[in-house]
């Protein structure tokens, strides 16, 4: 299996997205790091994991914590794919966005990501390889309004991922970002409803909402030597919503 004896450490891998992902790099081959704040989930993650032959541990983790970070970070061990797909999806118009879920967004939707990449990225640096998969969204790329604060710290980490690569690939570290078009998740249809999240999935070229293993499938491949030549890109994963 292509990422046997590889740790891989998915943030906000108890539910949708993260936990697909979670699920396909132990299929893999990977030892997979769970982690988020509910211990339920993460023991749910973790049991999808091993009762199909894969390998997953969880450490629990509030990534606005810094001391937090740094621990899963220790606890994680020598990290070879880290895939940040934690955040938060705040949803207002401008005029009206308060400060708290403001700052909340950008804490765990930059702040975090940010931290956890320089705490882990040495690590990789010092083995001549590794992977770091960003996700994102495709409202860092198409207006829409009411997501302001969401799209603008998806772009941020859109530019970090070019940051990145440029810092550390010449040591062997690939970083790209993957960017999800409109996917049928809990957090997706708790903020937007199942209509509002249909009405989006309509302006796309396929007309559907994805599903968490489409986008992480693409995370996969990512993550894999199948895409080693490729790094400080963004991947559209958004049923050609960018494209036209």
């Amino acid at each position: 299996m292509e990422l046997t004896g590889k740790i891989a450490l998915v943030t906000g891998s108890t539910a949708g997205i993260g936990a697909e992902t979670a699920r396909l790099l132990a299929a893999a081959g990977a030892e997979v790091v769970v982690t988020g704040r509910s211990a339920e989930r993460g023991a749910a993650t973790v049991r999808t994991v091993t009762d199909h032959g894969g390998r997953a541990r969880f450490v629990p983790a509030d990534l606005t914590d810094l001391d937090s970070l740094r621990r899963l970070a220790d606890e994680a061990g020598a990290v070879d794919v880290l895939v940040n797909n934690a955040g938060v999806f705040p949803g207002a118009p401008t005029t009206s966005q308060d400060v708290e879920s403001f700052d909340a967004a950008l804490a765990a939707n930059v702040r975090a990501p940010y931290f956890l990449t320089a705490a882990l990225a040495p690590g990789m640096v010092a083995r001549g390889s590794g992977s770091i998969v960003n996700v994102s969204t495709m409202a860092a790329r198409v207006g829409m309004p009411g997501l302001s604060v969401y799209s603008a710290t998806k772009a941020a980490l859109e530019s970090l991922t070019r940051t990145w690569a440029a810092e550390f690939s010449p040591a062997g570290v690939r970083v790209n970002t993957v960017a999800p078009g409109p996917t049928r998740t809990d957090m997706v249809l708790t903020a937007m409803g199942e209509e509002g999240a249909r009405q989006i999935a309509g302006t796309t070229l396929l007309g559907r909402l994805a599903t968490p293993r489409e986008i992480a499938e693409v995370i996969l491949f990512l993550a894999s030597d199948r895409a080693a030549y490729l790094t400080g890109a963004t991947i559209a994963a958004d049923a050609g919503r960018t494209a036209a």
